[in-house]
């Protein structure tokens, strides 16, 4: 007795279900049939309209299949959907069964947010879900997107589509393999290959996956973004861009390339400032003059770029090293003038090129401005080149001065002028067997070097000079050294990736301290020198 009333509830519930599904007819001006030629159907002409489960159906003509439970409806079809949406098109077929209306021919959906145009329709009423299989358009307040193919979520007011997908407003142009749209964020979401043109000053930006809201201009990107300016390209896994502030943020493996000056920064974190021509950059950041036959790496805790392509300057602050195949460096700061081609180095720098290693208060270099060659080079105050004797690793060649300008050729150094109390110390060997001749020790107010594959070659004085050629058993030891003498080759950047090793704290420490004990030698020098020439003074009028 159970079981027979649990079958006649069943069947009860399939009837009502069933009566709820059916197609009522709300009017028409005829209704007829024509067996032979519409067999199981109802003909409806004249101001036809049917309903069912909270839509209605508009046309001219219709033919409606009850046992089918089908609606085909001909000429001015509208369809509507409570206050939600409306649809119009020349020809619909509706199956109330599975709630599905295919509708063709001028087709034009309009809800509160959007207008949708297209050609060929299938509105899935119980997913509340539009689909367009051929060419459509929609337009909302803001923008009007075109694609191949697409759908559109009534729910989540959300177009969504996957080939030969273009959005356009007053501002940007918006291509995309795949997107997703929301007509009432106006958000794009991108899914493939994109691209965001903005078409009052070319800017661009290439993504593969991220965000875009076309409302504020502010997007998101986070695979293969790419922004495009006019002199710069900005590379990057992840890109924040805020068009209308002129500013981005970038993370992980960036790559800023200038155009125009032969420049790229790479590093992990990065914000552009576009209105005010900057850029600063951290986490391992390097810049990368793009040379002739080689290129200058420059790497520091910070690079800050500013100003236009014409007047463009490079800062790089803390820890700084540079490296190129025939000049490296270190220091703790670095000011570039691109325009210029002037570098200029402070505290504590210290430059090797070739053999030599060069030390100064400051030290500046020139490249020029056409083929981004080396040109010139500056030592100022407390001057001092060392060069590591070829045979011997306890002998150095020494020149010490106040100041000292270089000239280079082939990227190579050629000529150095120590203009100012100029000393020099040279380990003299013959040319055939190399074997160790002579030590030349001269003081002068001026020397100039020639150099030859970092050699020198040849040495000119200027001035009243003082030296001496000693055999080399008999120079004096303490004087195989100049005063402020520390070599530091442990300290230079032998390949590219070296610029990254930052010194140890027991290296700045010892740095330190042999720094303070060569100051101290020299303040006491110094003091003895005034005592000497004090009592010299005396002695004289004695």
């Amino acid at each position: 007795m159970k079981n027979i009333f649990l079958f006649l509830s069943f069947c009860i519930g399939i009837s009502l279900s069933s009566q709820t599904k059916k197609i009522k007819i709300l009017s028409s001006e005829l209704s007829t049939a024509d067996e032979k030629k519409f067999p199981g159907a109802t003909i409806l002409i004249g101001n036809v309209k049917v309903a069912h489960e909270g839509a209605t159906l508009d046309c001219k003509r219709a033919l409606l299949y009850r046992k089918k439970n089908i609606f085909k409806a001909i000429g001015e079809v509208v369809i509507e959907q409570g206050d939600s949406i409306i649809q119009y098109s020349d020809f619909a077929n509706y199956n109330a069964n599975t709630k599905i209306a295919k509708s063709w021919g001028n087709v034009e959906v309009n809800d509160k947010e959007m207008k949708l145009s297209t050609d060929t329709l299938y509105f899935n009423r119980t997913e509340q879900i539009l689909f367009y299989p051929t060419k459509g358009v929609i337009k909302d307040k803001i923008n009007t997107l075109k694609s191949n193919k697409g759908t559109y979520f009534l729910k989540d007011k959300k177009f969504s589509a996957k080939t030969k997908v273009n959005v356009v407003n007053p501002d940007n142009i918006l291509d995309s393999d795949h997107l997703d749209y929301y007509t009432s964020t106006k958000l794009a979401y991108i899914y493939g290959p994109s691209t965001v043109f903005n078409r009052k000053d070319s800017t661009k930006i290439y993504a593969e996956k991220g965000f875009f809201d076309t409302n504020t201009d502010i997007s998101y990107f986070v695979k293969n973004a790419k922004l495009f300016s006019k002199d710069k390209t900005v590379e990057a896994d992840s890109l924040y861009y805020d068009k209308k502030k002129g500013f981005a943020s970038a993370t992980n493996r960036i790559k800023v390339i200038d155009t125009i000056q032969k420049l790229v920064v790479k590093g992990n974190y990065a914000e552009i400032f576009e209105l005010q021509d900057s850029l600063f950059i951290i986490k391992k950041p390097v810049a990368i003059s793009i040379m002739e036959k080689d290129s200058l790496y420059m790497h520091g805790d910070t690079i800050l770029v500013t100003g236009k392509p014409e007047n463009r300057i490079i800062r790089t602050y803390h820890n700084v090293k540079i490296f190129k195949e025939n000049l490296q460096g270190k220091c703790d700061s670095i000011h570039t003038n691109q325009t210029t081609g002037l570098t200029q180095m402070f505290v504590d720098p210290i430059l090797w090129s070739g053999k030599s290693q060069i030390t100064g208060d400051s030290i500046h270099f020139k490249t020029s401005k056409d083929t981004n060659a080396l040109d010139s080079l500056k030592v100022l105050r407390n001057s001092f080149i060392i060069q590591k004797d070829s045979l011997d690793p306890k002998n150095f060649n020494q020149i010490k001065g106040r100041n000292i300008y270089g000239k280079f050729k082939d990227n190579d150094l050629r000529v150095m002028l120590v203009k100012g109390n100029a000393e020099s110390l040279y380990y003299n060997r013959n040319d055939e067997t190399q074997k160790l001749e002579t030590i030349t020790k001269e003081i002068a107010s001026d020397i100039e070097f020639l150099l030859e594959n970092n050699e020198v070659v040849q040495t000119k004085y200027f001035k009243e000079t003082e030296g001496k050629t000693y055999p080399p058993s008999q120079f004096p030891e303490e004087d195989r050294k100049f005063r402020g003498f520390i070599w530091r080759e442990d300290e230079q950047p032998k390949k590219m990736t070296d610029i990254f090793i930052k010194d140890s704290q027991e290296q700045v420490k010892e740095r330190k301290k042999l720094l303070e004990v060569e100051r101290a030698k020299a303040k006491l020098n110094k003091e003895l020198r005034k005592k000497r020439a004090k009592k010299s003074k005396l002695d004289m009028e004695k």
